[in-house]
């Protein structure tokens, strides 16, 4: 496979993964929140073991089958549960917006931990992040601290999910990079999320929100598709593409997703929450930049 088209499918991962905030909000509507997520897993491992296949196990390092299936299941679990637990479809915006806080937090943690060269950019760019961030959850009037804390208090438990797997989600890449020896177990972890979130579902008694419609089905099988290929094309696009045009594109994503859960959803969101979309992007750049750098003057 040549270099260009290897990056044109990688590239189709980043809008594929950016309409997954809307998707998944859609099929919660329909399923509940655990029902819903687990629905999705289930598919999307279908659709991964054909695409991506299914590895051979005993030829993974331990260490990446234990820390990688633990950090990488409860990261799927306070994604899909933040966003279905949302309250209304702009709040799932907002909720999967917390979440893009990953690629920040992920550069930092490689610079704090795993010895990553970085200049000065990288703390402009921290700051504009989480000031980004601020400004989404200000409401319409932008930066607005007591209308901040309000939404938060509305739902502390999506806005809590989410952030946290923000955080999981940078220790999952800043760990499986130095222990993966090359290997990808996307696979099996989706079927471990796939696993948890159904023993969630009959353990909690979510089985009676499980209600099939073709509306339902329509948005789980967009769902699944867009996670399980998402993985899938971008692993083509990382392995014999570009790097350097997926990454930058990558970094677009919160305003893409954005873009698309609001037509999704039929969310229509203000001026203010674009400037903080456009924040959380800026500092995600900058401090990709900072890395960048660092590692060119080392």
């Amino acid at each position: 496979m040549n270099s260009k088209k290897a990056t044109l499918i990688g590239l189709s991962a980043v809008l594929l993964w950016s309409a997954i905030v809307g998707l998944i909000r859609g099929v919660s509507e329909h399923l509940g929140a655990t029902g819903g997520a687990a629905a999705i897993y289930t598919v999307a491992s279908l659709f991964l073991m054909v695409s991506v296949g299914f590895p051979r196990l005993s030829s993974f390092p331990r260490r990446y089958l234990v820390w990688g299936s633990v950090l990488f299941v409860a990261y799927e679990l306070c994604l899909s549960l933040s966003i279905g637990y949302a309250h209304t479809g702009r709040q799932a915006i907002e909720v999967g917006m917390v979440n893009y806080l990953w690629p920040t937090f992920t550069l930092v943690a490689a610079i704090l931990f795993g010895g990553q060269r970085a200049t000065l950019l990288v703390v402009p760019g921290f700051i504009l992040s989480m000031l980004g961030i601020c400004w989404v959850l200000g409401g319409n009037q932008g930066l607005d601290l007591p209308v901040m804390l309000a939404n938060i208090q509305d739902n502390p438990l999506s806005y809590g999910l989410a952030f946290i797997g923000a955080l999981i989600w940078a220790a999952y890449c800043t760990v499986t990079t130095r222990i993966a020896e090359g290997r990808n177990g996307v696979t099996p972890f989706f079927m471990l999320v796939a696993l948890a979130l159904w023993v969630k579902v009959l353990l909690g008694g979510h089985a009676a929100e499980l209600s099939f419609s073709v509306p339902a089905l329509v948005y789980l099988l967009l769902a699944a598709a867009a996670m399980g290929l998402g993985y899938a094309a971008w692993n083509v696009g990382i392995l014999h593409g570009n790097v350097t045009v997926l990454a930058g594109a990558s970094y677009f994503i919160p305003v893409l997703s954005s873009a698309l859960s609001a037509a999704l959803l039929r969310a229509p969101l203000p001026p203010s929450f674009w400037v903080g979309a456009a924040l959380v992007c800026a500092g995600s750049i900058l401090c990709w930049r900072a890395t960048s750098a660092g590692h060119r003057e080392a």
